[in-house]
């Protein structure tokens, strides 16, 4: 396993049966590498975390997690990797302080490393007051941050989250997020699986997408938008007064043309255009800026899975 490789997944597959939910997949995960895994339901994501915790047997295939394999030696593998499932399971009656203790004493946590861990682990994930608190008393978003919480404890060097924003509000979801960009600043590698395209594209590194338990596609979402989307140039324009629109589409090169408002334009090109764009709007118009869009996550997903459908 190369040095800074802490997942390594090769030829893993699982059957139940007939039935193949895993299908010959590789996938690597680097330290401090944020790896989305998206896809729809049953197309793999949930099995193959299931393989890397030890928690499924592979039929095929080998996996390497922070150095162990997870069949052989589990309990390795569950000391450094940190676990939130999209439902955490908490004891109600028991307080916050103790439901983190029994798990972290589980991990092999002296009591001193606990007491130091738990209060800064809670001060991470907004809950600094909740210690005592029975768990019965917390909200779904006050569980999924314990879940963080109990994460931290264990300081790993993989976290493995799926659907942890299912049940957050808004403002909560944007604070989760920025806990998880706080995972990757520690140097922990994390596997994200949500369904909420815009949320993967915020806080990920690189993205693999599932489709009938394989890995149909891997990359930046940079990468993946030019093989779903095809090549050209996508060029944000910002521009006040005059016919703006007009002289875009005139711009040879220009394909297409989209107002996403009264000022921000969507120009689509054959080639990079931006001195061609910025000639032309200043002719009558105030060239407020220019710059490449970020394509959307959310149209490559789309785009790739309506070209499955009409393929089949």
């Amino acid at each position: 396993m190369a040095e800074d490789v802490v997942i390594r997944a090769q030829g893993l597959t699982k059957r139940y049966g007939p039935t193949v939910a895993v299908d010959h997949i590789d996938l690597d995960v680097r330290a401090g590498e944020i790896v989305g895994i998206l896809g729809p339901n049953g197309s793999g994501k949930t099995t193959t975390i299931l393989m890397l915790l030890g928690l499924t047997e592979p039929t095929e295939g080998r996996a390497e997690v922070a150095g162990f394999d997870p069949l052989r030696d589990p309990l390795e593998v569950k000391r450094r990797v940190g676990y939130l499932p999209d439902s955490v399971g908490f004891y109600d009656g028991l307080s916050a302080r103790d439901n983190l203790a029994y798990t972290a004493r589980l991990a092999g946590l002296s009591r001193r490393e606990i007491d130091h861990r738990f209060a800064e682990a809670l001060d991470r994930v907004g809950l600094p007051d909740v210690g005592r608190d029975r768990v019965s008393t917390f909200s779904r978003g006050m569980r999924q941050r314990l879940g963080l919480a109990e994460v931290l404890m264990k300081r790993p060097s993989i976290a493995i989250l799926d659907e942890p924003t299912a049940t957050l509000d808004p403002h909560s979801t944007q604070e989760f997020l920025g806990m998880i960009r706080g995972l990757k600043s520690d140097g922990t590698a994390v596997l994200l699986s949500s369904h909420h395209l815009d949320q993967v594209q915020s806080v990920c590194d690189r993205v693999a997408l599932f489709n009938r338990g394989r890995i149909a596609l891997s990359g930046s979402v940079t990468e993946l938008a030019h093989r779903v989307l095809g090549g050209g140039y996508v060029i944000d324009v910002e521009a006040r007064g005059g016919t703006a629109r007009n002289q875009l589409a005139a711009v040879p090169g220009v394909v297409r043309v989209q107002v996403l408002g009264p000022e921000l334009y969507r120009v689509h090109c054959e080639r990079d255009l931006r001195a061609a764009i910025s000639r032309a709007v200043a002719l009558s118009s105030d060239l407020l800026g220019i710059r490449f869009a970020e394509p959307s996550l959310n149209e490559v997903y789309t785009r790739y899975f309506d070209e499955v459908r009409d393929a089949a």
